[in-house]
């Protein structure tokens, strides 16, 4: 059966009520690809959600180079919220009938990384993903739903950027990477709606990121994508989660996204 790892993110996740139409278009679009013959991993984020619940604790809230600013405090806010996240996604996806189980990367030890340290604290770099977990929930035919939550190597919590948890993921199963966020599609210049990229290769997002025309929330989407490929990910795309049915839209071809591949 064919895998494809999705990243849900961004304002994408905007909402998790039970009507949102973000996660009824998801869930309906795994279920048909599974029908099709197709498994879906997920991992999300939830910026939005732990930005609500820093601000109601009045924590401070501050990114560098796109990657979040994870203190000891900070940490645990980012779990709790994360932990709510994914509850309503796995509520959502069994709705339809899937098998759908909720997990982070700190579950049987998957996701081990090493803190950033500062500035940016317990945020996760260089993350390395076990597998056998994923691989065993997809032969039992479940679907497996991952925030971004992973282990050091002392067993502390990491915040693991979920752009960089899913490159990982999709070099570690060798599958495709689907990054939805809220965004079409790369540009050329951030500030240029105009200047959409529909294909790079690798050595062009190594440029974006060296000449700096790949900026904040771009960054750790370009360099998953490139965390992919190198991991053996035949191919990543990117493109707007909050477009109606955005999974089966891009696996058909039908939305616009830009892909990157060797």
């Amino acid at each position: 059966m064919k895998t494809v790892v999705v990243k849900l993110g961004g304002h994408a996740l905007d909402r998790l009520d039970v009507d949102a139409p973000v996660l009824g278009d998801l869930a309906s679009d795994v279920a048909a690809l599974r029908v099709e013959g197709t498994s879906v991993v997920v991992v999300h984020g939830g910026g939005p959600q732990i930005a609500a619940l820093l601000t109601s604790l009045a924590m401070p809230s501050s990114f560098v180079e796109g990657l979040r600013v994870t203190d000891d405090a900070t940490m645990e806010v980012v779990a709790t919220a994360l932990s709510f996240v994914n509850l309503r996604i796995v509520a959502t996806l069994n709705a339809v009938g899937l098998r759908a189980v909720g997990l982070s990367g700190a579950d049987a030890g998957m996701l081990h990384a090493t803190a950033l340290g500062e500035p940016w604290g317990r945020a996760a770099t260089a993350p390395v993903v076990d597998p056998t977990l994923v691989r065993d929930l997809l032969h039992l035919g479940y679907t497996p739903v991952f925030s971004s939550v992973g282990l050091d190597e002392h067993g502390g919590l990491l915040n693991c950027n979920a752009d960089t948890m899913a490159g990982a993921m999709a070099a570690a199963l060798e599958t495709e990477l689907v990054l939805l966020s809220d965004v079409d599609q790369v540009r050329a210049d951030p500030d240029d709606e105009s200047s959409v990229i529909e294909a790079l290769t690798r050595s062009e997002v190594h440029a974006m990121l060296e000449n700096g025309s790949a900026r904040e929330g771009m960054r750790p989407k370009l360099t998953a994508a490139l965390d992919a490929l190198e991991g053996g990910a035949p191919r990543v795309r990117l493109a707007n989660g909050r477009r109606a049915h955005a999974l089966s839209q891009l696996l058909s071809g039908a939305l616009a996204a830009t892909e990157v591949t060797a």
